[in-house]
């Protein structure tokens, strides 16, 4: 009888749960809407709010600034298996491991289309800054953990700092996704991260 009682009391925080969820997504998918049709400028939280049909007051309930909402896309990206991120054998196994990560991110990227992310990649938007930017799961963040238990294994001894090669793969991860938005999605996005990144490690371990 606790069982059952415990149970319900569940059900509840479940459908809450549930409901949390649907509302944030369709704060994004809002978001989205009007980035791919308006552009940048017209992203105000009013806008926002107006377009999912929520007030100011959920919206702050589910992000703390309009770059934090554009901050949470990155959460949506397609999962990756877990065992090919594992600690590699030997760096060879380490680059196709980082590589994966961010063919995994152009996949998303296409997904999402050239009109989100020509808007989305822009001085303007905070939530690109490493420096503010919120603890989600972000394509870098992932390396930077996968890289450090490389080295702490000894499998890898980069000739830079971990801090630097993360910078440097977050700048040139931004140039190839900045090249497919100049080019409208023309361009062979995965072969030009695949061979820039590719080359990059390379030079580094």
């Amino acid at each position: 009888m606790n069982q059952m009682s415990s149970d319900i009391e569940k059900e509840p925080l479940s459908r809450q749960q549930k409901k949390s969820k649907e509302t944030k997504a369709r704060i994004f998918h809002a978001a989205k809407t009007i980035l791919q049709k308006q552009g940048y400028d017209q992203l105000s939280i009013k806008n926002i709010c107006d377009e999912a049909g929520v007030s100011n007051g959920s919206f702050y309930h589910h992000f703390k600034t309009k770059d934090d909402l554009l901050s949470y896309y990155i959460e949506e990206q397609p999962s990756i298996n877990p065992d090919l991120l594992d600690t590699p054998e030997d760096a060879d196994e380490a680059k196709i491991g980082i590589i994966h990560v961010y063919l995994n991110y152009a996949q998303y990227c296409r997904e999402l289309g050239v009109e989100f992310m020509s808007n989305y990649y822009t001085p303007r938007n905070q939530a690109l800054n490493p420096t503010i930017r919120t603890e989600r799961p972000y394509p870098i963040l992932t390396v930077e953990n996968y890289l450090r238990k490389a080295i702490d294994a000894g499998i890898i001894a980069p000739k830079i700092s971990l801090d630097e090669i993360c910078t440097d793969i977050r700048m040139l991860v931004i140039g190839n996704v900045f090249e497919w938005c100049l080019h409208n999605g023309e361009t062979d996005f995965e072969g030009n991260i695949r061979r820039s990144i590719g080359h990059y490690l390379d030079g580094i371990f």
